[in-house]
């Protein structure tokens, strides 16, 4: 049976498939050019198979070296995973976990998951530090590395980042109270064919329509009616009947119970989004897997 890896050994011959030689792996290792050379050569004897080829020129991996390097990439990236939730495990008490989430998501749910968060999964001590954003800045926000943990509502997720799905929100066509559609019902190609008040480009809430209207057939056609970067500037112009206009059912459900809104049934489309984590590596921090149970939580 072979024995466990050296992962110090497998970094640095990691590191002098990168550098291409002894000298140059060491200084980014900060450790000594003997140090690095000894760890090359047990780890040969322990595969029984030579791995460096060495010159005055420099040293470069023979085809052996080059398998066990690629072999050994998973197994350092998830050394660095587990490293960094550890230390996040430590320190998580003192550093504030920075969110960045889509506004549907924090105006009407992220307050209520962080003070639950903070009193139930026992993180009294912790703090959140909260930006809001449309979707597409919080992919880049998570991306770049300003954010720990970003919530989004577009139905497409990058694949080079973690993900999990939350829940569901619910996409409604709405109208003022006066509006002739209020109460009514219209086809997804008279929904595609009228100008809308509209959220952003790339707003979750825009891509949702988009792609439902699409799927069904009738891809949006016609000019926005007018274009909001927040959800309240877009319910207010719906409300002052500017257009129709398409909004969360979490953000205009009080609107709709008190009448200033109306509800417009799209015959035939549902438009169903989810609401989805997202965070860079293999596993969230421990306090962010806390967030993310209660964000996941049955209400």
């Amino acid at each position: 049976m072979e024995r466990t890896p050296d992962l110090g050994a497998l970094k640095a011959l990691a590191q002098i498939a990168e550098t291409g030689s002894i000298s140059a792996a060491s200084a980014a290792l900060g450790v000594s050019q003997q140090a690095v050379s000894l760890r090359i050569r047990s780890l040969e004897s322990d595969l029984r198979l030579p791995l460096l080829v060495r010159s005055a020129r420099g040293s470069r991996l023979t085809e052996a070296g080059e398998l066990v390097v690629g072999w050994a990439r998973p197994l350092l990236s998830a050394a660095a995973d587990y490293a960094n939730a550890a230390a996040a495990l430590r320190s998580g008490r003192n550093r504030a976990l920075r969110i960045t989430a889509s506004l549907t998501i924090a105006e009407h749910l992220l307050p209520g998951w962080i003070a639950r968060w903070q009193v139930e999964a026992g993180a009294h001590g912790a703090a959140a530090q909260l930006t809001a954003a449309n979707s597409a800045a919080v992919i880049a926000a998570v991306r770049a590395g300003s954010a720990d943990l970003g919530f989004v509502e577009t139905p497409a997720v990058p694949g080079d980042l973690s993900s999990a799905t939350i829940g569901h929100d619910q996409i409604e066509i709405v109208v003022a109270a006066n509006h002739r559609w209020a109460g009514g019902s219209v086809t997804p190609a008279e929904l595609a064919a009228t100008p809308l008040v509209l959220r952003e480009f790339g707003s979750g809430t825009r891509r949702a329509l988009d792609d439902a209207l699409a799927a069904a057939g009738t891809p949006r056609s016609a000019e926005p009616a007018a274009v909001h970067e927040s959800t309240l500037g877009a319910r207010s112009a719906i409300m002052a009947g500017v257009a129709p206009g398409a909004l969360s059912v979490l953000a205009v459900r009080d609107d709709l119970d008190s009448g200033r809104l109306a509800r417009v049934r799209i015959t035939g489309l549902d438009i169903t989004r989810p609401l989805t984590a997202v965070w860079r590596g293999g596993a969230p921090t421990a306090e962010a897997s806390a967030l993310l149970a209660e964000a996941a939580r049955p209400r």
